[in-house]
């Protein structure tokens, strides 16, 4: 596959899961549409992490993070997804914090590579490129996990 056609595969699915992702997470779990988005989402997480790789190889020496990164995001969606065979329990929990923390993952792996190239972002230290997504998305994956119950404080002694 010629570059120009895997970089427009790559910026495809990369906005198709910003946009998708968001879908899924303030739909109603386990509609129809909480469903479709999310099969779209997880989708367009292959997508980057079969393309990310490609992307990368280009310039190995200074790009393998993004591999790596592409990587993590599509394993931790691909538990997500799977959880949802899990017993009831526990099952919530792992498929909301596997597929959250896919998508924070998929931002840092964009705001790394083109943070320093963004109007506001340009100003940042390269540091905030790794640290922002996850001090903003950590805190909104924990209050959804608490919001639906999926992480429920331990057992009193009595």
């Amino acid at each position: 596959m010629p570059l120009a056609v895997t970089i427009a595969v790559h910026v495809g699915c990369g906005v198709v899961a910003v946009v998708c992702g968001p879908a899924a997470m303030l739909s109603r779990k386990g509609s129809r549409r909480h469903r479709g988005f999310g099969r779209i989402y997880l989708g367009a997480l292959v997508g980057l992490g079969l393309t990310a790789p490609v992307l990368a190889a280009v310039d190995w020496a200074h790009r393998w993070h993004l591999a790596a990164l592409g990587g993590l995001a599509l394993g931790a969606a691909v538990v997500g997804a799977a959880a949802l065979r899990l017993l009831r329990p526990i099952r919530l929990a792992v498929h909301m914090t596997g597929m959250g923390s896919a998508y924070v993952v998929m931002l840092t792996a964009f705001y790394v590579d083109n943070g320093p190239r963004l109007p506001l972002w340009d100003q940042l230290p390269p540091v905030a490129f790794w640290v922002l997504p996850a001090a903003v998305g950590t805190p909104v994956l924990l209050g959804a996990l608490h919001r639906h119950r999926a992480v429920r404080p331990p057992a009193r002694p009595t």
